[in-house]
């Protein structure tokens, strides 16, 4: 008989795998994968500083004539904290729930991921997982990397689920047909020390710095869409770091963050962001994240909702809200939609699942696997 994903989730769970994640907890993944008949590749990807990182490629051929469909996830955590009223790495049932750092956020989830693929034949599909160790982290060498391996063994799924916790209130309620992009900025402007009671002989930046905020924070980027809320910028940091009360500063910088929709991209903004601190004597550094995606609802979620119904009697919610995710990626593989666990306690003390949504989102992923690879 195969693992329940309350034993598989418990195996993870005992990993220690704060990002990056290496070693052991792959190990434990490979355990499970190899002897359903996945091919496992693991690799250490990157250097320092955003590095090295080891991913996960494992994937079951199936007829030919069959579809592809693939799973997504990670493996990494990010750190317990303290507060916790047991060990974040053991594992620990406490009446209906099952607590541990990445219960939820998403060790969970892959284990009712390789739950549902033992109850799938061989010869229904081709399977795969594309896991890595650094989704919590800078992202630079983890699904980006596998999917240069993909690509370099002719490795293409038609269809791809991430396991990321989008479910809100019950399990179903929930799935993530997009994303928006992120862009963090930084500005700047550079101006000359001097005396307070001589400030013709300096060049103070902060009253520069102030005028380019305001410009920045009164835009209006667009109004949303049919399925994307509004682009927002946020000012997120200002320094001068000037400890004399009596000395005008040499320089002044800010942080903004856009989270932005299909109408921009992370070029447009940048460049827009660019011109406007120019424009008040600074600069800007930009740094894209990720740019925005849209699944058109059609038969992938179509597909989806019906299996969730079916086993929860749910139905969800199609959804392009909250953060980034490895799908910004992903989607440039091939349709892609996110579902898992209730987020409530995600990245948070004592993050827990109820044991018997692991079951149940099992079997949603049984349903909804088996409905793609058939077509």
């Amino acid at each position: 008989m195969p693992d329940t994903p309350l034993a598989l989730a418990k195996r993870l769970i005992a990993c220690h795998s704060v990002t990056p994640a290496t070693g052991s907890v792959f190990d434990a993944l490979e355990d499970m994968l190899a002897p359903l008949g996945f091919d496992v590749l693991r690799t250490v990807d990157g250097d320092a500083p955003d590095g090295p990182v080891e991913n996960l490629l494992a994937v079951r051929k199936g007829p030919a004539d069959k579809g592809h469909f693939a799973f997504a996830g990670h493996l990494d955590v990010v750190p317990p904290g303290e507060g916790w009223s047991s060990d974040a790495f053991e594992p620990e049932i406490r009446g209906d729930l099952l607590y541990g750092r990445g219960a939820v956020d998403m060790k969970g989830s892959i284990a009712s991921m390789v739950a549902a693929v033992a109850e799938i034949p061989a010869d229904a599909g081709t399977i795969s997982f594309i896991i890595t160790g650094d989704e919590e982290g800078p992202a630079r060498h983890g699904t980006v990397a596998i999917m240069e391996h993909m690509a370099t063994r002719g490795v293409k799924p038609d269809l791809c689920l991430v396991g990321e916790p989008t479910s809100v209130h019950r399990l179903g309620d929930m799935m993530k047909i997009g994303r928006r992009g992120s862009v963090n900025i930084f500005l700047g402007v550079n101006g000359t020390q001097g005396h307070v009671a001589y400030p013709h002989l300096a060049d103070n930046p902060a009253p520069k710095l102030v005028r380019m905020l305001a410009e920045l924070d009164a835009l209006v980027l667009d109004e949303g869409t049919d399925w994307f809320q509004p682009s927002n910028l946020e000012i997120t940091e200002m320094v001068i770091g000037n400890p004399a009360h009596n000395v005008i500063p040499t320089k002044a910088e800010a942080r903004i963050s856009i989270r932005f929709n299909d109408l921009h991209s992370g070029a447009s903004l940048s460049d827009m962001v660019t011109q406007i601190a120019e424009k008040h004597g600074g600069w800007a550094r930009p740094v894209i994240s990720g740019e925005p995606f849209l699944t058109e609802p059609g038969a992938f979620s179509t597909m989806l909702a019906d299996a969730i119904r079916a086993e929860t009697g749910v139905e969800p919610e199609l959804s392009t809200s909250g953060g980034t995710s490895d799908a910004r990626f992903l989607k440039n593989l091939c349709p892609v939609i996110e579902f898992g666990l209730n987020n409530a306690t995600m990245h948070k003390r004592d993050e827990a699942v109820a044991v018997d949504d692991l079951d149940t989102l099992a079997r949603i992923y049984k349903r909804v696997a088996e409905a793609a690879l058939a077509g």
